[in-house]
C-alpha cells in the first residue's frame, strides 16, 4: 500500500495505490528468475487448501511458470501475511504474522528436488528443510546460494553448507554484533570458508576478496518501491551462476535486476524481464 509518509501512531492516513500479492524471499526470486528466463522450482512448506495466503502464492507463482511441485502444504498450516506500507521515497513499513505449523516441515525427497538443478538458493526462514536441501545440492557440486535475511548464528551450520552467502545489513549486523560492513564480513570469514557478501540498497554491494572488502556502488535511479528488491538480487545472482558467469559479472547482472525492480511499485510483480535488464546495462556501459 502506497501512502506520501507513515501514518503517526492513533493518526490515519490516505493510501493512493495498493496491491494485494504473494510473496516472501524465496516466492519473490523465483519470480526474478522466471523473469529473466530462468528455469524455476520453489520448494518450501505452505499452509493447506484451507489457507487462502499459500493458494494465492502457488496460484501467482505458477502463473509465472514456475513448477511449484516440491511445496509441502500442511493441514492446518497457514503461510505468513504482512502489510506493507511504502513512503513517497520507497522506503517500507511492515508488519508480519508469520505462519503456523511450518517451522519442522521437511522435503519428502529433496535429492529429487535439486537432481535437475543448475544452482539452488535458499534462506533461511525455515532451516529445517534447506538444510536437507543444501546437502542434497553438496552432494551434486552444484551453487548454493544463501539469502542470510534473518538473523542467526555465526556457527550456524546451515551458512556452512552454502558456496556463496549475501547478506542483508540489517541481518549481517544482528548475526555478527557489527555495524561495519567489512568487519561483520570478516567475522563470518572466521567460521565460513565461501563467497560472502552484503546488500546495502543503494549503497551497493560490499564482499570479499582474499581477506579485502571490495565494493560495486549501486546504479543510480529514483526508487519507487524497494519491496522485493533484495529478493530479485538474489535470484538474479543465483541464475548468473548458474549460467556459469565469473563473480563481477553476476553481482553487476544482479544489481541491475535489483536497481529495476525499484523502479515499479510491487514486490515480486516489479521484477524486470531479462530484456529489460540487458537494455539497462547496455545503457549503463
Amino acid at each position: 500500500m502506497r501512502v506520501q509518509n507513515f501514518p503517526a501512531p492513533g493518526t490515519k492516513v490516505p493510501a493512493s495505490e495498493f496491491v494485494i500479492t504473494g510473496g516472501g524471499c524465496a516466492a519473490n526470486a523465483a519470480v526474478a528468475i522466471a523473469r529473466l528466463n530462468g528455469r524455476v522450482a520453489f520448494a518450501g512448506p505452505l499452509g493447506g487448501a484451507n489457507d487462502p495466503v499459500s493458494e494465492r502464492i502457488v496460484a501467482d507463482l505458477t502463473a509465472e511458470g514456475i513448477d511449484c511441485s516440491g511445496a509441502v502444504r500442511v493441514d492446518g498450516g497457514t503461510a505468513s501475511v504482512s502489510l506493507i506500507l511504502l513512503d513517497a521515497q520507497g522506503e517500507k513499513t511492515i508488519a508480519t504474522r508469520r505462519g503456523v505449523k511450518l517451522g519442522h516441515v521437511l522435503p519428502a525427497d529433496a535429492g529429487k528436488l535439486v537432481a535437475d538443478a543448475d544452482a539452488v538458493l535458499v534462506d533461511n526462514r525455515f532451516p529445517e528443510f534447506v538444510t536437507a536441501v543444501c546437502w542434497a545440492a553438496k552432494a551434486r557440486k552444484i551453487p548454493i546460494v544463501i539469502d542470510l535475511d534473518l538473523a542467526t548464528k555465526v556457527d550456524d551450520p546451515l551458512l556452512a553448507l552454502g558456496t556463496h552467502v549475501v547478506a542483508s545489513t540489517e541481518a549481517l549486523r544482528a548475526t555478527t554484533g557489527l555495524d561495519a560492513y567489512g568487519a561483520g564480513l570478516q567475522r563470518l570469514a572466521e567460521q565460513l570458508k565461501c563467497f560472502l557478501a552484503v546488500t546495502d540498497g543503494p549503497k551497493g554491494i560490499y564482499w570479499l576478496d582474499a581477506g579485502h572488502v571490495r565494493h560495486m556502488p549501486a546504479f543510480k535511479v529514483k526508487a519507487i518501491d524497494s519491496l522485493g528488491a533484495g529478493d530479485a538480487f538474489h535470484g538474479a545472482f543465483t541464475l548468473a551462476l548458474a549460467e556459469g558467469r565469473d563473480l563481477a559479472s553476476t553481482m553487476r547482472f544482479a544489481s541491475a535486476t535489483a536497481t529495476l525492480k525499484c523502479t515499479r511499485f510491487g514486490g515480486a510483480s516489479g521484477a524486470p524481464t531479462r530484456a529489460e535488464v540487458e537494455a539497462f546495462l547496455k545503457q549503463q556501459g
